[in-house]
């Protein structure tokens, strides 16, 4: 039974023979080691111990270093990403019992919140403050999305964040971990958390950064491990840059995977590991797949996969496992029943496997018949000429609301053998042939771009 690990400080003190290990932003970078002796705080850390901190940095770098910094040495962090409006702040500290707040360059902590404010940097100023010892067993709260209003308060302690992740006891020099997410949500904190227990560097995107430039900065690095949702994956593979990336890992969640996306990254990297994950901030992380198919065996949810037990009820994917949130902060329970989180996710039996068809949540009414948006997607992302789709509902007087599609597409070339009308016939053709009448888009329009959410995901709305 490995050794629990209580702070993140443990794991960079682990980092002897491994001086090199560092976090990379498009613009900086800070060796690990240098924590150990250094501060990005300015030398204030002690100042921080036992209270409870909202760390609303704009650099993810900053995030990273201040996080190692201050795990075990505070009573709850709170992390704000750096894409989220402002106006939700007060609200967050008062249901956070927030006492202190840690900023940077780009978003400065100004006294205007009531509380002491801090700034990080950057960079590391060796010497200036040796990490204090851990005398917490830090709550990390991260922030989800609500349907309206503020965003929830989600309680987790880095054991429940690291449950999925096995520690490796000797440094791995060989792997360079990437993730497309910030790290300040649930998917791009686990990316962060596998580098530290790798013992692994970790590449760090950036919002402003365009994907081939990433794409570029990612190879140049070496990176081995890569991480994204399907619509980043998506992006990634319009890009030109492509071809220059060669990861041995690639890693999806966040959204439904459908078959188009895996096999389009198997003809990418053919060589490397193509996994796709479940997780969600409140569930945890519940498995990952490698066989290259979409959805995941029916043995999963008979069988518990290791501490994770998986359940079907009602058609939704529910699980119980220690990996899972504490609580929400402000007094909402969290969906939990018989000790089972409630995903949310509608699932599907088909031949011994189960099949991602959509969130409750998201669901479109076409005259009392449910559509959901991805079934819809994964039939149009068949088409070869298909590079991303979005499906969504337009308000209708008579049924309330119908189906229509955006498409980005391939350009019309002789090479694939069609004009720009073709193609939106036969992805109609595709549609009436794959699905129910009510389900069939009213109108399919080919666009330039998808918008992402700061999720990294397709924003989703209805027109």
């Amino acid at each position: 039974m490995q050794h629990e690990i209580a702070s993140l400080r443990e794991l960079v003190e682990e980092l002897d023979g491994s001086a090199a290990t560092a976090i990379r932003s498009a613009t900086a970078s800070a060796t690990l080691r240098d924590l150990l002796d250094g501060s990005v705080l300015g030398g204030r850390t002690a100042a921080l111990a036992g209270r409870s901190v909202l760390l609303a940095t704009k650099e993810q770098l900053t995030t990273a270093l201040a996080l190692i910094e201050l795990d075990g040495l505070v009573r709850r962090v709170v992390l704000y990403p750096g894409d989220l409006a402002s106006a939700y702040v007060p609200e967050v500290i008062a249901r956070a019992e927030v006492d202190a707040l840690v900023g940077d360059a780009k978003a400065p902590a100004v006294g205007t919140y009531g509380v002491e404010c801090f700034t990080a940097s950057e960079a590391v100023v060796r010497g200036a403050n040796a990490l204090p010892s851990a005398r917490f067993r830090t709550e990390w709260v991260l922030l989800t999305s609500a349907t309206t209003g503020a965003p929830k308060l989600t309680v987790h302690t880095l054991q429940t964040l690291s449950g999925a992740i096995s520690r490796n006891p000797k440094p791995r020099d060989a792997v360079v971990w990437s993730t497309f997410y910030d790290i300040r949500r649930y998917g791009g904190l686990q990316i962060f958390l596998r580098a530290l227990f790798d013992h692994a560097s970790l590449i760090l995107s950036d919002p402003a950064e365009a994907t081939g430039n990433f794409l570029l900065r990612a190879a140049a690095a070496g990176v081995t491990h890569i991480s994204g949702t399907p619509t980043q994956w998506r992006r990634a593979l319009m890009s030109p840059v492509i071809g220059h990336f060669a990861p041995r890992y690639v890693r999806l969640s966040g959204e439904i995977v459908d078959q188009g996306i895996l096999d389009s990254l198997r003809a990418t990297f053919p060589t490397a590991t193509i996994a796709h994950a479940f997780a969600s901030t409140e569930a945890g992380v519940a498995f990952e797949v490698r066989d290259g198919r979409a959805g995941f065996p029916e043995e999963f949810i008979r069988n518990a996969q290791g501490d994770v037990e998986l359940r079907v009820e009602d058609g939704t994917l529910r699980i119980r496992s220690p990996r899972t949130a504490l609580r929400y902060l402000g007094g909402e329970p969290l969906p939990v029943r018989e000790g089972f989180i409630d995903t949310r996710d509608q699932v599907e039996l088909r031949d011994g496997r189960y099949y991602f068809v959509g969130r409750l949540d998201g669901v479109i009414n076409v005259g009392g018949a449910k559509v959901y948006p991805e079934e819809v997607e994964a039939v149009l992302n068949r088409h070869p000429r298909v590079r991303m789709a979005l499906v969504k509902g337009r308000r209708n007087r008579i049924t309330g609301a119908i189906v229509v599609a955006d498409v980005v597409a391939e350009p019309a070339s002789e090479d694939n053998g069609g004009s720009d009308d073709a193609l939106t016939s036969e992805l109609m053709q595709l549609c009436q042939r794959s699905l129910a009448p009510y389900k069939v888009p009213a109108a399919i329009r080919l666009v330039p771009t998808l918008d992402l959410s700061n999720a990294g995901k397709l924003a989703r709305t209805v027109d």
